[in-house]
């Protein structure tokens, strides 16, 4: 069913619910699993100076988030891809799932309540709406 399962991660809590998924897919499944960071240069070119050490360390972060990845599912006996871009969120995602014939986004919410439970995450509700693929999104749970 699934050949190719992509979970973009930001290193955050809510990402890791989502790893979790991704990788208890992948390996029912025998699929490999890619992990994906995209740094968002342009939230921060409006910086006079400075701007490329920030790209840097979220570069760096991006490295150390998909490396985690990687590490869970090898210990889980699955196969992963690593890549860090940069880019729009939901639009590098968009492309990635073109270019290397993704078969499922798995993306992680955070754990909100009242009004907030409706609103995904702006990167996660725009590639639930744009996405060409099925997208399954994995709740933070309340206790992260």
């Amino acid at each position: 069913m699934y050949d190719n399962i992509l979970v973009p991660t930001d290193g955050s809590p809510a990402s890791d619910a989502a790893i979790d998924h991704a990788i208890d897919l992948a390996k029912r499944y025998d699929a490999r699993v890619h992990a994906l960071y995209v740094v968002d240069g342009a939230a921060y070119s409006t910086l006079e100076a400075g701007a490329q050490v920030v790209v840097e360390a979220l570069e760096k972060e991006g490295e150390e988030a998909t490396e985690r990845v990687a590490e869970a599912a090898t210990d889980a006996g699955v196969e992963t891809v690593t890549t860090v871009t940069t880019g729009t969120a939901y639009r590098s995602i968009s492309d990635y799932v073109a270019e290397n014939d993704i078969d499922l986004i798995v993306m992680g919410t955070h754990g909100r309540r009242g009004l907030d439970r409706y609103l995904l995450g702006s990167v996660t509700e725009r590639v639930v709406r744009t996405s060409d693929v099925p997208v399954m999104t994995v709740r933070q749970s309340d206790e992260d």
